[in-house]
């Protein structure tokens, strides 16, 4: 080749290296050019200087986040429930102490790990799964690993896909209730065996009285007796009834059940108390109404409860509604009364134990104050609601709402639409 080709091409090279230079020069100019056009630089300004300051920025946020997340896992080690960070991969990415005690392993041992490997437990993983699917889950469960308590879980979804994964150990929870029973069993016992006892002897006494000439204020003495003991038995059984209800001791026999059936039969248990007050009760019961699902015994209680109120308040002479409808979902029984009423300013107190209305306004009535209690948490332990209307001196409405049996037999949703007042009555 001769030595001119060789220049040539020299030229031609350095001609090409120059052209690869200027279009590098144009595309970084460019980038810088679109890069200060997004920093908000303008042609005067200084790029370079408000890049710098951008990165520092980034790094002290940085700093910032690392910090934060520092804390709160410290925040997260004071805690004595167990939690967990795991991942999208279902790798615990942290886990507190609370965790290590709860699982009795070395602390920082279980970092690292699958959920499987640390648990062992399918059902455990599925719960958390159905967390970063759904959002949130939690279950009681018992750990499969021998020695491993009974836990309530919950989980919820973390932005990074994951899910953060908290574990209340409930021994001491269910240590507590089962001393609680035991307490209530045995109050049972102590209480009702005297009570029962006074008032047989009251009736003794009264009968004996019946044959012998004594002055009449001993009678009424007597008969006071019985009467005190009995309002006396009444509110053991129901404080008695309550605490076990509140507690969840005392399981639900869910069946369907008929709502106008229930009806009827507290009418019959009420039909000698109605009679003595001289109350009629009027019964106005939809045909066709759909099934319910829930314990017919406590359906039963809570009917009962609600027009033995409504025939105590009503005056001699009077009259109680109770209807029976199919409402949104659910079968709507009310129960109308045309007694003293109740002020709007009680009606958020009357479902509260041991609440009565105005004493001067209701003179003679008696009661323990627990019969509406009891009747709302029967409603709400059936997914249900109850409320009240009314107005002073104009009667009362009592209504509930007990949700129908759902096509696979659960129960049906019912929303809060449309349910009048708030859940509270006397």
């Amino acid at each position: 080749m001769s030595f001119d080709i060789i220049l040539l091409l020299l030229a031609v090279a350095a001609a090409l290296a120059a052209i690869i230079a200027v279009v590098v020069a144009w595309g970084r100019g460019a980038r810088l050019a679109a890069l200060a056009r997004r920093l908000n630089v303008p042609p005067s300004g200084d790029l370079e200087l408000v890049v710098s300051e951008v990165l520092e920025d980034a790094r002290s946020a940085d700093g910032l986040a690392r910090s934060t997340a520092d804390a709160l896992r410290r925040l997260a080690n004071l805690v004595s429930s167990a939690m967990l960070q795991i991942d999208g991969r279902r790798v615990i990415t942290f886990a507190n102490v609370g965790a290590h005690t709860l699982l009795g392993r070395r602390n920082g041992s279980l970092v690292g790990r699958t959920v499987m490997e640390a648990f062992a437990d399918h059902n455990l993983e599925a719960i958390i799964l159905a967390a970063m699917s759904g959002g949130s889950a939690e279950a009681e469960l018992t750990l499969r690993e021998p020695g491993l308590p009974t836990v309530a879980l919950h989980a919820v979804r973390s932005p990074d896909g994951g899910a953060w994964v908290v574990l209340d150990d409930l021994s001491e929870l269910r240590r507590l209730r089962r001393i609680r029973e035991e307490f209530l069993d045995n109050l049972s016992h102590e209480l009702r065996t005297p009570v029962t006892n006074i008032r047989l002897l009251a009736e003794t006494i009264a009968r004996d009285l019946g044959e012998i000439d004594v002055p009449p204020t001993v009678r009424e003495d007597v008969e006071r007796i019985d009467v005190e003991t009995g309002h006396l038995a009444q509110m053991i059984a129901e404080v008695l009834d309550l605490a076990r209800m509140e507690e969840g001791s005392r399981r639900l026999a869910i069946a369907e059940v008929d709502m106008a059936g229930v009806v009827e039969r507290a009418n019959e248990r009420l039909a000698v108390f109605a009679a003595h007050r001289r109350v009629r009760i009027e019964m106005s019961l939809s045909e066709s109404l759909p099934m319910v699902r829930g314990d017919e015994e406590r359906l039963t209680q809570l009917l009962v409860n609600l027009l033995h109120n409504a025939v105590k308040f009503s005056p001699a002479g009077g009259s109680v509604a109770v209807r029976v409808v199919e409402g949104e979902g659910a079968v709507e029984v009310s129960v109308e009364d045309h007694g003293i009423g109740i002020a709007r300013d009680e009606q958020e107190r009357v479902f509260d134990r041991f609440y009565k209305v105005d004493r001067a306004r209701a003179r003679n009535v008696g009661g323990t104050g627990l019969g509406l209690t009891i009747a709302r948490q029967i409603v709400e332990s059936h997914g249900g609601r109850i409320w009240v209307e009314s107005e002073p001196d104009q009667g009362a409405t009592f209504r509930c709402a007990i949700p129908v049996a759902g096509p696979s037999g659960s129960l049906a949703s019912h929303g809060s639409e449309g349910l009048a007042g708030t859940p509270n009555s006397t």
